[in-house]
Formats: C-alpha cells, sequence, structure tokens
C-alpha cells in the first residue's frame, strides 16, 4: 500500500481514531506559532484540516496540499472559509502547486513519509519570503527509534504506513543548507510527563 493509498483508506476513521501523535501535533503547531505573525501560510500535509482550521483565523490565505484525495475531501467539508484553497499534491515532484510566495510553510506529520529531505527544503526555501518561517511538526525520532509508526486498524488487520527516520540533525543541517536557519527546537510529551520519551518534535526555521 502506498502512502497516498494508505490515509486514502484512513481518512474516514483519521478524525475518531484514538491518536495521540495526531492531536499532540495540533497543540504543538498551536505553541509554536502563537506569536509567529503571518498573512499567507502553505499548509503542507493539511489532512483533515485539523490544523487548517486554526491557521484560517490567523491568515488571510492558505494553500492547503495534501497527497490523499479522501483526506482532502474531508477537509473541504470541515473548513468552510473562502480563505483556504486545497490542492491535492506530491511534495517529492516540484512544487507548481505553490501560488505565491509565503510567510509561512508548515509540515504536520509529513516528512517521516518522505526518504529524501533535500528537494522538499529546496522547494520550500524557494516559495518562502526572505524573513519568512518554517514550521515542522514531526514523530519525533526518539519515538521512532522504539519501533513507533504511523498506523491503523482496518477489518483487514493493522495498517503500517511507508515510514522513514530523520534524526535531528538531519533537518537541522538539512535546511541550513537552503538557508533556512534554526530559530526554536522544542519537544512535546504525552501528559506533559518529561520523564518520558517526548513524542512529537518541533522545529521553527527562518529564511535568512
Amino acid at each position: 500500500m502506498t502512502v497516498e493509498e494508505a490515509y486514502n483508506s484512513w481518512a474516514a476513521q483519521y478524525d475518531t481514531n484514538k491518536n495521540r501523535t495526531r492531536d499532540l501535533e495540533a497543540v504543538a503547531l498551536r505553541a509554536t506559532l502563537a506569536a509567529i505573525p503571518f498573512e499567507t501560510c502553505l499548509e503542507i500535509g493539511c489532512g483533515t484540516g485539523k490544523n487548517t482550521e486554526w491557521l484560517v483565523r490567523r491568515a488571510m490565505h492558505v494553500t492547503a496540499v495534501d497527497l490523499s484525495g479522501e483526506m482532502l475531501e474531508r477537509a473541504r467539508k470541515k473548513v468552510s472559509s473562502n480563505k483556504a484553497v486545497f490542492l491535492q499534491a506530491d511534495i517529492t515532484q516540484p512544487w507548481q502547486f505553490a501560488t505565491q510566495v509565503y510567510d509561512l510553510v508548515t509540515f504536520s506529520l509529513v516528512l517521516e513519509h518522505i526518504q529524501e529531505l533535500d528537494f522538499v527544503f529546496e522547494q520550500a526555501a524557494a516559495v518562502i519570503k526572505a524573513g519568512g518561517y518554517v514550521y515542522i511538526g514531526e514523530l519525533h525520532p526518539f519515538k521512532q527509534y522504539t519501533g513507533t509508526k504511523a498506523r491503523f486498524d482496518t477489518e483487514e488487520g493493522r495498517q503500517e504506513v511507508e515510514c522513514y527516520t530523520h534524526h535531528v540533525s538531519d533537518f537541522v543541517q538539512t535546511a541550513s543548507q537552503h538557508g533556512l536557519k534554526l530559530v526554536e527546537l522544542n519537544e512535546f510529551f504525552d501528559d506533559n510527563d518529561r520523564a518520558g520519551i517526548p513524542r512529537i518534535l518541533t522545529l521553527l526555521l527562518q529564511k535568512v
């Protein structure tokens, strides 16, 4: 099952399943971007619109992109705003879906499904204004080291989505190669229990 097929299959139950990673990343995005001003946003991995709802309240325009047509269909129904445009696209191909230069690009639980980060960071840097920001929210690599990955249950059994492990240094160093400097790095824990393994890693980058 490809990543696209997996998320098409997952879409019907994505919002109703218990999913600590989904829920905590939403908290992390809001905390990270609370003080960041932006009028235009390119949201990569909008899924069913869990973050789009918040982004459109902050921005004048959001281009919301996802690989899964089924996830996008649910996002369109959830987010009734003329400030949001929903597009299906593969971010491993040239970013022709970017309709303008943006103040902010966000990646939510996307990059674990991308094997090579270099092209994606190159494309992101090209569509951000000077001084603009990139937000990354990912399943923490510490969780991946223990075997945690995106997965869901169907009548046919448990489905695991194809994932790749990127270390913290992979994100930081690849971003730096494309003129994106690290502004903030944070970790978010289940029930805020900092004695455990962090679930979500966030990075806030700025185009220099």
